[in-house]
């Protein structure tokens, strides 16, 4: 479907009638709104081109979706190799608590580096 792009006369200026096509109702996560923050501030040519395009809104919530499925597929991988048990959150939940907090620690810095800063 092509769009026909109208204009407004201003004085001695056409001023082209813009308008934003539907977004999504949902809402941006953790991961959609830290990728947002990066195109702004460190790629303003991308972030641009998809904000023009209508883009955006979807892009960040493919990120977003993309970021927090790689994160619950490498929870239970990391958290095995650290030796994170049930056994271990019932003897000791502290210890349990500070493991889970490492494992998600270095799965995060792998999906900002994959996936939000690049």
């Amino acid at each position: 479907m092509e769009n026909k792009l109208t204009y407004s006369r201003n004085g001695d200026y056409l001023i082209p009638n813009l308008t934003l096509e539907d977004q999504p109702s949902q809402s941006l996560g953790k991961y959609g709104r830290m990728r947002r923050k990066y195109l702004r501030e460190h790629r303003p040519a991308l972030w641009a081109e998809l904000t023009v395009s209508g883009k955006l809104f979807s892009h960040l919530l493919e990120i977003e979706r993309t970021a927090s499925e790689r994160l619950d597929r490498m929870m239970p991988e990391l958290a095995r190799s650290a030796g994170v048990t049930e056994s271990l959150k019932a003897s000791d939940p502290m210890k349990w608590t500070g493991l889970m907090n490492t494992c998600k620690a270095q799965a995060e810095e792998m999906i900002l580096a994959e996936l939000i800063y690049s």
